[in-house]
């Protein structure tokens, strides 16, 4: 025969019944839940990029957009070819450049590979050189921030100048928000 403790307890579980699915129709679904900002991602560069003589900063396809405000560390491997025939001084030097504010990225600029043969003779000379840019950058918004090269030949010219990348090394831009 039922008491009213049996009778009590039924009412309890119900209400907890219905409480919990109450709680469970309340969350949002994933489907139906805003969309999170990646706090870090890298970019690989499948291509080389050939820098022309004068010494123009050249865009490279290469970039990584910050996904809003913050403070970012940002990390690069630049893979430089260079190759001449002597005598010859030649060079590249890579920076990382905000395109969302149109300036380079503070002091990001590095020298990547520079080939220095004085001696006369004909036969070509190069080599490839991977060098790493890290900065810290702080954002308002959503920035692009790309990587740009240049090539600068103060004795001779150059005969092959660019930003490599390929399964032997590949040029690669990342970034991860560490801050406010």
């Amino acid at each position: 025969m039922p008491t009213m403790r049996t009778g009590l307890t039924a009412v309890a579980v119900a209400a907890l019944f219905v409480g919990a699915t109450t709680a469970v129709a309340a969350q949002p679904d994933a489907a139906t839940a805003a969309p999170t900002r990646p706090t870090a991602g890298v970019e690989h560069l499948h291509a080389q990029v050939d820098l022309p003589a004068g010494g123009a900063w050249t865009s490279t396809p290469l970039e990584v957009t910050l996904p809003g405000p913050g403070t970012y560390e940002l990390n690069a491997d630049v893979r430089g070819r260079l190759s001449g025939v002597p005598p010859i001084n030649t060079f590249i030097t890579a920076r990382l450049w905000n395109v969302t504010s149109g300036a380079a990225v503070r002091e990001s600029e590095r020298l990547v590979n520079q080939i220095i043969d004085v001696n006369a003779r004909n036969k070509e000379t190069g080599g490839n050189q991977t060098t790493p840019i890290s900065e810290l950058i702080r954002v308002k918004k959503s920035t692009k921030i790309r990587l740009q090269a240049q090539r600068i030949d103060a004795t001779g010219a150059a005969t092959v100048s660019q930003i490599y990348s390929d399964i032997r090394g590949y040029t690669s831009l990342r970034f991860e928000r560490i801050g406010n």
